[in-house]
């Protein structure tokens, strides 16, 4: 293409008169110069590496159970929306801010059942919680006892010091048993924090009657329930897990206050990895690169002193 180009211009002899000191080969080697920088920023963009180094990481956390009430007592609206979808909020946050630590999630009423075992998957966990209602369990009722029943048979049976569990729930209908077991469970190393959600003035439980009628739950005389938290019993029962009580209608305050004492539970070392380490040397390919571009710019077309006359393709 050069050539043509520069037949078009006049012929060779007259070319070569008029530029005298116009070298022949020149533009050969900054074409070499302008390829060799292109190929050596290629491979600096690849990110050669060579060199491992072993280096191991081991990682620590604690082993969290949240247990969410879905009993249809968790549906009074005495706070907004209503009971349970405030529970599930003040849950997904949670979460959020125990990344780092094990998760599980219990679901109970009438009896519990175990959502999700203990992991690091937190989108999976907020998905569990967020998915939480009252259809989810055949029988109604507050069984916390069988909440605390399910939550020590999942934790790993070498694990005593290194767990928690988070109860959310109105409190009422409890069975009398709850004290007595978190206090066993306590001395086998679970902690226990209780949330509670509602008033003490407490509220009506709306029903839904199918066919876009609605009642209110009603007791065996036909008189509607009003359901009331018991913040007493929560209290006894966070004792007796030598945790604390918190109440959602004290607002932000109790996520925060909750995380710093979860935050204090003995962590244990869950699993030791090793990963190699690559030494990379792009910076030197692109060093070499940039030279050879400067070096290609800075390169003139005239002929060299030491090289005039000499015919090194002839």
């Amino acid at each position: 293409m050069r050539k043509r180009a520069m037949d078009k211009m006049g012929d060779q002899p007259l070319l070569a008169q008029l530029m005298p000191k116009f070298s022949k080969y020149k533009h050969i080697v900054k074409f070499v110069l302008l390829s060799l920088a292109m190929c050596t920023l290629i491979i600096a963009w690849a990110n050669p590496q060579w060199g491992t180094k072993k280096e191991k990481v081991s990682r620590k956390s604690a082993d969290i159970f949240i247990a969410l009430d879905i009993s249809t007592s968790m549906l009074a609206q005495d706070v907004r929306p209503n009971r349970l979808e405030r529970a599930k909020q003040f849950g997904m946050k949670l979460i959020d801010a125990m990344r780092g630590e094990r998760i599980g999630i219990i679901i109970f009423a009438g009896n519990a059942y175990l959502q999700m075992p203990l992991t690091t998957d937190y989108a999976a966990a907020t998905l569990f919680m967020k998915s939480a209602n009252t259809q989810m369990a055949p029988t109604q009722g507050t069984a916390i006892t069988d909440a605390i029943d399910l939550a020590e048979r999942s934790f790993q049976q070498d694990n005593k010091h290194h767990k928690a569990l988070v109860i959310i729930t109105d409190g009422e209908n409890h069975d009398q048993e709850a004290i007595e077991r978190m206090q066993k469970a306590n001395s086998d190393g679970l902690l226990a924090f209780t949330v509670g959600v509602g008033t003490t003035e407490g509220a009506q439980i709306p029903m839904d009657l199918g066919g876009g009628r609605r009642d209110w739950k009603r007791d065996e005389t036909g008189n509607p329930v009003t359901t009331k938290i018991d913040e007493n019993m929560l209290r006894q029962l966070a004792n007796a897990g030598a945790g604390s009580y918190f109440n959602l209608a004290q607002g932000e305050e109790v996520l925060d206050d909750l995380r710093t004492k979860l935050e204090k539970v003995e962590k244990r070392e869950l699993e030791q990895r090793s990963f190699s380490e690559f030494e990379s040397y792009f910076a030197y390919f692109i060093a070499l690169g940039l030279f050879l571009i400067i070096a290609e710019f800075l390169l003139s077309y005239r002929k060299s002193r030491l090289l005039e006359g000499r015919e090194f393709f002839e």
